[in-house]
């Protein structure tokens, strides 16, 4: 009983094997997927750096894409970025066509779609990182200021600009200034990652209107550091920070950064016993102006002191100055020392002082007389047109 038990599951276990035979024969020879043909379709990740070359392999397939019977066909949104040679993947580029992640973006899609006898069998979905490169340089925004106004009052480490830059690679930027640029002693950048630029330096209308800095953005952590520059005008606006100045300026010190001015002395000599008389004073008439020349505020004028007998009127908005009452002795009253004050109108906190000396003299009673009715000389003849004349006495 055991022995014909034995048999007869040795047939059994022969006939399943045949059978499994006939099966596998059968399969292969039709090509169906699975077996040598389409395979099952897949998921393809892969990576491929910007700018790569036409004909780069991305990815290899696992399938033999020249069996008879059976043809593949590239599909989807980004198709034509890839070809198929025998079983790999490659990139397909041209001069006209590069890979650029910027341009592109990111990722690359597509289908590679398997056909056996016409029939679709599977699909392999692909997906291609584009892996980045530096290949951009940064890129200031289109709203950086290329000029802008400043007032001469602004404090020293104010923030006087911002300036922004990009970079399409997503690299870091650091901003400095160009130590070349006409003034760049103004400013400083204390904050390199911030493009804050800072007054450094105090401004002055008067001695500098306008002032120009170059400003570089550069990559702060790439090897080839692209960098790029934007140059920048800045116009100083006067600020009330100046005094009125008598003219003419008697000049003290003058230099790249300042000029300072005294004074002038007003003089004038006037005969005694003369009076209601507009005074006529050297080096100039009295005279001042708003020391801040793009304000150019008004000036007013008043006597200070000097005047106890008040001999003297001086016009508020000209500062002419008349005699109202004279001195009948020179000798009493020789000389008389006034300050007069010029002040700003809107501010009269802001005013400056000079001093008006008024001499008397005698009367004049006699005129001028040669010592001789008739003269005689002689003129060296030469190029110059302008020549002494020599005189002398003949004496007989």
């Amino acid at each position: 009983m055991a022995a014909t038990q034995l048999k007869w599951d040795l047939f059994l276990a022969k006939a399943l094997v045949s059978t499994l035979l006939v099966l596998l024969c059968l399969h292969t020879s039709t090509g169906m997927s699975g077996w040598g043909g389409c395979l099952d379709g897949q998921d393809v990740f892969a990576t491929i750096r910007e700018n790569s070359h036409w004909g780069e392999v991305v990815t290899e397939l696992m399938a033999d894409t020249r069996m008879e019977g059976v043809h593949w066909r590239l599909d989807g949104k980004d198709a034509a970025w890839f070809f198929l040679d025998e079983r790999y993947i490659r990139l397909n580029t041209s001069a006209d066509k590069i890979l650029d992640r910027e341009a592109q973006g990111p990722f690359l899609k597509a289908d590679l779609s398997c056909y056996e006898e016409d029939t679709f069998q599977s699909v392999y979905r692909i997906m291609v990182e584009i892996l980045n490169e530096n290949d951009n340089s940064p890129v200031f925004s289109t709203n950086t200021v290329h000029s802008l106004s400043v007032s001469e009052l602004t404090p020293v480490n104010t923030v006087v600009f911002t300036v922004l830059a990009t970079d399409a690679d997503n690299d870091k930027i650091i901003y400095s200034i160009d130590q070349t640029s006409p003034d760049a002693e103004y400013f400083k950048v204390v904050l390199p990652n911030s493009g804050e630029v800072i007054l450094s330096k105090p401004l002055d209308y008067e001695t500098k209107t306008s002032l120009s800095v170059t400003i570089h953005a550069s990559e702060m952590t790439t090897a080839e550091r692209y960098n790029t520059s934007t140059n920048i005008t800045i116009f100083v606006l006067d600020g009330d920070d100046q005094y009125p100045q008598f003219l003419p300026c008697m000049l003290l010190l003058q230099n790249e950064t300042s000029r300072i001015c005294a004074s002038p002395v007003y003089a004038v000599n006037v005969t005694e016993g003369e009076e209601d008389i507009v005074l006529d004073f050297f080096p100039g008439p009295i005279h001042a102006v708003d020391g801040d020349r793009g304000l150019n505020s008004p000036v007013s004028y008043a006597i200070v002191s000097g005047d106890d007998d008040g001999r003297f009127l001086i016009d508020r908005e000209t500062g002419e100055m008349r005699l109202v009452h004279g001195v009948m002795d020179r000798l009493l009253t020789p000389l008389v020392p006034l300050q007069i004050m010029a002040y700003q109108d809107d501010d009269p906190r802001k005013y400056s002082v000079a001093t008006v000396l008024v001499r008397f003299v005698a009367v004049n009673q006699f005129l001028p007389e040669f010592e001789m009715a008739e003269y005689q000389g002689f003129v060296t003849g030469g190029k110059s047109p302008v020549s002494l004349v020599n005189t002398y006495v003949l004496k007989c």
